[in-house]
């Protein structure tokens, strides 16, 4: 509790948020809720930028949450690999790719990784984060300054919570992974 009041004290304190994503997310049996999160534009310029453009686009309708690790986070934003409505689509290749727009320099920030946060999945280089992003399920203080924080959600978290996980250490998802059935930006 005390680190969600935390959490919610600093970002009153950030810059405002002028630009959010709906995410409505699906299971295998259906809809599952809608997912709002702000993004922090002021924080992350570049990486808010591509990540609305790309929802714009419609690149992320259909993409897999392809990596969700109870206790930690729920990972999705592959939209080379990771979309089940492509031809070919193969679960083992979703986490593998990110768009074909260009990588982006890291965009650290002080802002925490606390619930709820979601932040830009990088490789080993901080300055590869394309496409592709997560969801935090709890804190994970060991990201602080290591990633660079995009957002947070606002609403939905319960539907955050019901996010089908993956085994224990990879989080690979076996069988049919849930999925954002669509993407819109809001302002």
């Amino acid at each position: 509790m005390l680190r969600n009041l935390t959490l919610a004290l600093t970002l009153l304190a950030s810059p405002a948020f002028a630009t959010g994503l709906e995410i409505e997310v699906a299971g295998e049996d259906g809809p599952m809720g809608t997912v709002s999160i702000d993004l922090f534009e002021d924080v992350a310029p570049k990486h808010v930028e591509q990540i609305t453009e790309l929802a714009k686009d419609g690149a992320y309708d259909g993409v897999v949450f392809h990596r969700v690790i109870d206790g930690f986070m729920a990972q999705t934003g592959d939209v080379a690999f990771g979309n089940m409505a492509k031809d070919g689509f193969d679960m083992r290749r979703a986490g593998q790719g990110g768009s074909d727009r260009p990588d982006l320099p890291a965009e650290f920030s002080d802002l925490p990784f606390e619930r709820g946060v979601v932040g830009m999945a990088r490789s080993q280089n901080p300055d590869s984060g394309n496409s592709q992003f997560f969801i935090m399920f709890a804190p994970g203080h060991f990201l602080n300054g290591q990633y660079t924080v995009v957002g947070a959600v606002t609403e939905g978290m319960d539907v955050v919570d019901a996010i089908k996980r993956g085994h224990s250490q990879s989080g690979a998802v076996a069988g049919v992974p849930d999925r954002m059935e669509k993407v819109s930006v809001t302002e």
